[in-house]
């Protein structure tokens, strides 16, 4: 047990956690970064331009750079979307992670290497994390630090969040599952540059199979809310489908993803979410990284404004603002996944509506700048249009 009192420990050392303890350790705040390692995240590891400018993210890290994505279709129909004057980095978790929570502590935070067990609160009401040191593999004890406030961004399933946030379980997830593979070398038909895209029922029922680049590796997954569905299964086929069955396989990851905002991110008095905690990764896309950092640095945001007020009501002003920026983007996309991933018919409209130029550029752009597009509003009105037409069938795919 420690008496020293930090103003912030963050429960989790993924983006954003290590976002969130970075940009307090800057503003002077004594920051514990609390994280369990040893875990990557299986995740396409795709990050946009916003992001890198946003987050000052080297170019070191960037292991490949996309500049077009190939949406396939359930009968095999490819459209290839150039990203037209720019790229999306390509980055390997454990790396970029690393990364992150070595610049946390470079800027003034204290990593520990730990599990979080529950909060309690001394007599004078400040909390107390409690959680396993195993900083020392062959000396693990139970331990606990004072804490200010609490930043959790433990991931989906939170334990933070379960013990502390009214209505965490009311969100929804994804199984995502994928596989990291070598890289062929001297292959014409993988192209390092391009991320593939299969909408087919038999690579998810719900959600959609990848094939990005990395670099001298690739990430193959899937992923589905659907308990029963086998995704190793699942990509299994898809690694034939691709023509990357017989590749070295370096490692296989399994987790779940949200896709769904919790209805609150804090409890009024010393606890805030960020991240799969907060359930802000898109649906229909499952992009996650970006969501985090910025979930990561509104929750620090949010934790500064209530010390320097001593209201801690400021505490909700992290899921504020993020759902006053991004509440409908996630709605739209929401919609998007229930209504086109529902079976291979409207797959192989979804993927034929992606053939619109229009489409194409107002959604690289969204996704690119994470802002919806207004610049256009004729471009709008066509698109509002066309998809009437395929939701009819007045278009033939």
């Amino acid at each position: 047990m420690y008496s020293t009192t930090y103003d912030v420990v963050v429960v989790g050392g993924g983006p954003a956690g290590a976002t969130a303890a970075n940009d307090l350790a800057l503003e002077g705040k004594s920051v514990l970064l609390l994280d369990r390692q040893g875990r990557t995240k299986p995740c396409g590891g795709a990050i946009p331009p916003r992001l890198i400018n946003d987050f000052n993210i080297p170019d070191h890290l960037l292991v490949a750079k996309s500049r077009k994505a190939r949406m396939i279709s359930p009968k095999d129909n490819r459209v290839d979307i150039p990203i037209d004057g720019g790229f999306v980095g390509m980055v390997n978790r454990n790396e970029f992670d690393e990364w992150l929570r070595n610049r946390a502590q470079s800027n003034g935070a204290k990593r520990m290497k730990g599990i979080f067990d529950r909060i309690s609160h001394d007599m004078d009401g400040v909390a107390r994390v409690h959680f396993e040191d195993s900083s020392f593999k062959d000396n693990i004890t139970n331990q606990s630090v004072r804490a200010r406030y609490v930043i959790g961004a433990d991931g989906a399933k939170s334990e933070v969040a379960k013990q502390n946030i009214e209505g965490s379980e009311k969100t929804k997830y994804v199984f995502a599952y994928h596989e990291i593979v070598k890289a062929p070398e001297n292959d014409p038909s993988h192209d390092p540059s391009r991320c593939d895209v299969y909408y087919r029922g038999t690579l998810s029922p719900d959600f959609y199979g990848w094939v990005f680049p990395h670099g001298n590796t690739m990430s193959i997954g899937t992923g589905s809310a659907d308990k029963g569905y086998s995704l190793k299964a699942a990509v299994a086929r898809l690694r034939e489908t691709a023509g990357l069955q017989n590749v070295e396989t370096l490692r296989r990851e399994g987790a779940p993803i949200p896709l769904k905002p919790l209805p609150k991110w804090d409890n009024a008095k010393d606890v805030v979410l960020a991240g799969d905690a907060a359930g802000v990764v898109a649906p229909a896309s499952g992009e996650g990284i970006y969501y985090a950092m910025l979930g990561g640095r509104l929750a620090a945001q949010a934790v500064q404004k209530a010390m320097v007020t001593g209201d801690n009501k400021n505490l909700s002003h992290a899921r504020k603002q993020f759902m006053k920026v991004h509440g409908k983007v996630f709605w739209v996309l929401g919609i998007m996944q229930y209504f086109w991933y529902i079976n291979d018919k409207r797959r192989e409209r979804f993927v034929k509506i992606c053939e619109d130029k229009d489409v194409q550029r107002l959604t690289f752009d969204a996704y690119m700048n994470k802002e919806l597009v207004r610049k256009d509003p004729m471009a709008h009105v066509r698109i509002f249009f066309k998809d009437l037409a395929h939701l009819f069938g007045l278009i033939k795919t």
